[in-house]
């Protein structure tokens, strides 16, 4: 998996080898992605918090936190994972539900409590932030469910960031395999020549109607 940026000042990219593997193979987004705050210049883009939103209802799998994975809850096995990421000066979990909140403790989580009303895990980890008492330059939202998830796209989601002034979002993003095509969970992107985002579909690209 390799980090890519997303960026819309770029109007003149060229279409190059990328775009046509990209059409042909497509690519899907895993596993983190990186933001960067307003409140300071591209060039002073050191401070760095991940945050892992996490919900207990969850329409699809209640409770999938706290299911257990050899012995662990996946919240844990996550949290595991992305504390062994090099780029992130903070880690903590943001959630609504305390028998999560009282889980993640139990491990030695720092835990942020948020509002039921967040609809998704961007507006969670958004809620998260403001409740923080130190600022932070880039914010990194990690997927709760990615027990699996490999520190070094973390550290690249927030290098690549680092590394390009104009961006002010970066994701990871990996092939696409052939069976993976027409799954919508599966979110395909194209990519220029210079690793900028041009489009993200849960369709193919191009996708015929």
């Amino acid at each position: 998996m390799s980090p890519r940026l997303n960026s819309s000042s770029d109007p003149d990219a060229t279409t190059g080898s990328w775009i046509i593997r990209g059409i042909l193979a497509g690519a899907a987004v895993a596993g983190a992605c990186a933001l960067v705050t307003l409140r300071r210049s591209a060039k002073l883009r050191s401070q760095v918090v991940g945050i892992i939103p996490a919900r207990f209802a969850s329409s699809r799998f209640e409770g999938k936190p706290l299911v257990p994975l050899l012995g662990k809850p996946m919240i844990q096995r996550t949290w595991e994972r992305a504390k062994l990421a090099t780029t992130l000066d903070q880690l903590v979990v943001a959630t609504d539900d305390e028998k999560i909140a009282e889980c993640c403790r139990g491990f030695g989580a720092d835990v942020i409590m948020t509002s039921e009303s967040c609809r998704n895990g961007t507006e969670r980890c958004n809620e998260a932030l403001k409740k923080l008492r130190k600022n932070f330059d880039i914010v990194v939202n990690i997927q709760g469910d990615e027990p699996l998830i490999e520190p070094e796209i973390i550290d690249g989601v927030v290098k690549a960031l680092q590394a390009a002034p104009d961006a002010v979002f970066s994701t990871a993003v990996t092939s696409l395999k052939p069976e993976d095509a027409s799954d919508p969970n599966r979110v395909k992107c194209i990519v220029d020549n210079r690793g900028y985002a041009i489009y993200f579909s849960r369709g193919l690209i191009p996708y015929n109607k």
